[in-house]
């Protein structure tokens, strides 16, 4: 073999590390700060999400703006441990749940996307500034802001809101 295809086979050797080596850094940069991929695990989301759904994450859009009402968000508290549940109320507001019925700030709110299953009433409750009062759309099977356990969420805890299911395809697209 010549010098040249040596030298040329080397080269191409090193574009290749060099090219595999920037994308792995992209795709890194990309999860962490950008977009994430996560599964649904558990009903609370049902029917609007379902176990085994893959989902992917929107993680800027809360760095630059807040959480509306209706988002369904992704939660953190543990390095094993995300949530994924709807934003219902925001610092200020009161929230109080009677007759399977959320209201939030005396106005009932109309929800399609719930299960329909009965739920536990809630006495109102004001939203402290500064964190969000979040729901499961299986309101009888979700551990959410009503519960100690999760309580109100503090901006800082939400990892990024859902933007599309690519997981079944029979059911890709915005969620």
């Amino acid at each position: 073999m010549s010098e040249d295809k040596k030298s040329k086979g080397g080269l191409e050797i090193k574009e290749w590390l060099q090219s595999a080596l920037i994308a792995i850094i992209l795709a890194f940069i990309i999860k962490m700060f950008l977009f994430d991929f996560v599964m649904v695990q558990g009903s609370s989301m049902f029917p609007t999400l379902e176990q085994g759904d893959r989902l992917i994450v929107n993680k800027i859009g809360y760095t630059i703006g807040e959480p509306d009402y209706g988002d369904i968000v992704i939660l953190s508290y543990s390095q094993s441990v995300e949530y994924v549940k709807r934003v219902i109320g925001k610092g200020g507001d009161t929230i109080e749940v009677k007759n399977d019925v959320v209201y939030r700030n005396g106005e009932p709110l109309t929800e399609d996307y719930i299960n329909k299953e009965k739920y536990d009433d809630f006495a109102k409750v004001t939203v402290p500034e500064g964190t969000y009062f979040v729901m499961g759309d299986n309101r009888a099977n979700s551990s959410d802001s009503r519960f100690a356990s999760l309580g109100f969420v503090k901006k800082d805890a939400i990892d990024g809101k859902v933007i599309f299911r690519i997981w079944p395809f029979n059911e890709v697209g915005t969620v």
